[in-house]
């Protein structure tokens, strides 16, 4: 999953903050979730920002991203990606 590119793409918001923020890679998830941690001190998101430095496989990777997107989701901070034709959105 880690090897194809866009394989990770989806967009996020930040709390306080209204522009959304579009994640491609691995690299990217991580800054994300360090800049969410110091913004709203979960101790949730911190764990996750520490399981994230430590993933030392692709097992792990995907594992991480998973759990990314799921809190994400759960928080209501995740958006559909937009891929395809203009104005259509593939879930």
């Amino acid at each position: 999953m880690g090897d194809v590119p866009g394989a990770y793409e989806f967009v996020a918001y930040l709390p306080r903050v209204a522009a959304p923020v579009r994640i491609r890679t691995y690299a990217d998830a991580q800054v994300f979730v360090r800049r969410w941690a110091i913004r709203d001190k979960d101790p949730v998101v911190r764990e996750l920002a520490r399981r994230m430095g430590r993933a030392n496989s692709s097992e792990r990777i995907n594992r991480a991203m998973r759990d990314l997107r799921c809190e994400l989701a759960a928080r209501g901070m995740l958006s559909a990606p937009a891929f395809g034709k203009i104005g259509q959105n593939v879930l």
